[in-house]
This record gives C-alpha cells, sequence and structure tokens, in this order.
C-alpha cells in the first residue's frame, strides 16, 4: 500500500499505524528525529537517511542505523543495500514541501530496489497534484508498497537525471 500526505501529523500517524514489531523501516529525510522517534516506539530495525548538518548530533542519540548523506546518489542506495535487501515500510519526506519531481524519483527507484510493503510518502506536490486529478482512465493499481507496473522491469533509461537509476545493486 502507498499512503500519501502533507500535514506532519497525519504523516508521522499513517507510519505508525502501518508499522509492526520486527519491521524494517527505510527513513529517507528523517532530519533531526521527530518521525523517527514515532517508529522507535515499535520493536523495528530503522534505517534513517538525511543529508543535512543538523540530523547528525541527534540521530546519534537514537538506537537506529543513520546515514548522512545524499538519498538521490547511487553510493547512498548501495550502502544501505548492503545492509538490508527488503524493507517492510519504506518513508519519504524530503521536505514536505514542493519537488514533487524529485520525490517520485526517490521513491521510485528506493521503492523498486526494496519492494517495501507499505511506502508513506510526505509531500505537498504530490498530494496537490493527486486531489486536482479530475479524472483517470485505466485501472492502475498497485496493492503493495511498490508499483506494480515497473516490478521486475529495471529503470527505463531515458529517466538519468540522477546518476543512480539502476535496476538492482549488487550485494
Amino acid at each position: 500500500m502507498i499512503k500519501l500526505s502533507y500535514d506532519v501529523n497525519d504523516y508521522r500517524n499513517q507510519i505508525s499505524d502501518l508499522i509492526n514489531d520486527g519491521d524494517c523501516v527505510i527513513e529517507l529525510g528523517c532530519h533531526t528525529g521527530n518521525t523517527s522517534k514515532v517508529i522507535l516506539e515499535r520493536d523495528v530495525t530503522l534505517i534513517a537517511l538525511d543529508n543535512s548538518p543538523e540530523a547528525s548530533c541527534e540521530m546519534s542519540k537514537l538506537d537506529l542505523t543513520f546515514i548522512n548523506a545524499d538519498v538521490r546518489l547511487h553510493e547512498t542506495l548501495s550502502e544501505v543495500f548492503k545492509l538490508t535487501q527488503k524493507c517492510d515500510v519504506l518513508a519519504i519526506d524530503l521536505g514536505g514541501g514542493y519537488h514533487p519531481d524529485t520525490v517520485f524519483k526517490v521513491f521510485y527507484i528506493w521503492s523498486s530496489t526494496f519492494k517495501p510493503t507499505h511506502t508513506i510518502i510526505r509531500n505537498r506536490g504530490l498530494v496537490e497534484f493527486h486531489n486536482s486529478v479530475a479524472e483517470v482512465k485505466g485501472d492502475y493499481r498497485s496493492e503493495e508498497g511498490f508499483l506494480d507496473s515497473y516490478k521486475d522491469s529495471g529503470i527505463p533509461p531515458q529517466i538519468k537525471e540522477f546518476d543512480l537509476w539502476t535496476p538492482m545493486p549488487k550485494k
């Protein structure tokens, strides 16, 4: 299941509702850990990532794996892939504001790599787009936390703005 929200409290409630004890959670855009603390209320494995300078000090106080890196880079994806090849929940909050193109691309590559059961995205631009759609033709629906339409197909070559679009990193 893929969930989308803009309000940070809704986002955290969605995460809390979906996480189970024993889950592996990858959190992209953890900043200083306020959502991480909600995630850690359960007995989970949490891998949290952020490239902001404020993140490192605060995240070092929490019981999780923190990586201070840019989630758009192939090296970052590869580093996490060496830690785990699958996650139960993928949480994405890259500032929560606009830039839906970046957020969608990050979702696209991370979810196609880790095949999460659930993905939760916080982004105003994607919510605005979703809420503005008047009509959808075609019955495309994914029941998992990634899109069925690219499940095993790899990444189309025309989407190469970042240096990370690969079908699957090597272990």
